[in-house]
């Protein structure tokens, strides 16, 4: 484990920063917010007691954490099954511009064709999942929002995992996606800690609502301004 530790941190100067910024720009994703407030405000509908409520969130990001690990796993196997060197750091840094690109457009001018949105086809498995109120419900739910969600905001994760083949062995790799996903996490705690409270959820919803357009945006220029890095890295 201490010799994990030491390579993650000598494999490659600028390696570590680059992804710990990707995970920052993928965790400020509305989408997943979104549902997790809707999940919560539902259970207080219900009258779920707050322990019950944390509970639910907690497996609602598991499953989250779990489908976006596994497919960074298996992304990281794919390329290892290659050897192209910086090519798919390249491509992912491109694919970082232009949804990042994409992003603020659609921010900027609302009538733009090409929106980042959950598929309206999910929408109605994800209603039923959020009624049934359960721990495998929440989790199945998690898991389906992290499918949903990573081929319109995945750019960060695809370059990532580029930037992790290109630059650490699989071993190494493992380890930087974990740290990736935790940190993709963090503010799902963060927000499932806060809107455990009625007063604070009410709190917590304004604020989205409000910070919505903001967020988008400006993780639209830190994803073009991030490809740009690692383009002339």
């Amino acid at each position: 484990m201490t010799e994990i530790i030491w390579n993650l941190s000598n494999s490659g100067q600028w390696l570590l920063p680059l992804i710990v910024f990707s995970a920052v720009i993928d965790s400020i994703n509305p989408c997943a917010f979104s549902i997790l407030l809707l999940t919560i405000a539902f259970l207080f509908s219900v009258g779920q007691l707050r322990s019950k409520i944390l509970s639910i969130g907690g497996f609602y990001i598991a499953g989250i954490f779990l489908v976006y690990l596994l497919i960074g796993l298996g992304l990281l196997q794919a390329l290892h099954l290659f050897s192209t060197p910086h090519f798919m750091s390249k491509i992912g840094a491109v694919l970082l511009i232009t949804l990042g690109a994409i992003n603020i457009l659609g921010e900027l001018f609302p009538s733009f064709p090409i929106k980042f949105r959950i598929p309206h086809s999910a929408h109605h498995k994800m209603s039923g999942l959020i009624e049934k109120s359960s721990l495998p419900a929440a989790f199945l739910l998690g898991a389906l929002v992290g499918l949903c969600e990573f081929p319109c905001t995945g750019g960060p994760y695809l370059t990532a995992v580029g930037l992790l083949y290109d630059k650490a062995t699989y071993l190494i790799g493992v380890g930087y996606l974990l740290i990736y996903n935790l940190i993709f996490i963090l503010p799902l705690v963060i927000i499932l800690l806060i809107a455990g409270d009625k007063k604070l959820l009410e709190k917590a919803q304004a604020w989205h609502q409000k910070e919505k357009w903001a967020m988008r945006f400006w993780s639209g220029l830190a994803m073009v301004a991030l490809g740009i890095i690692i383009l002339f890295l």
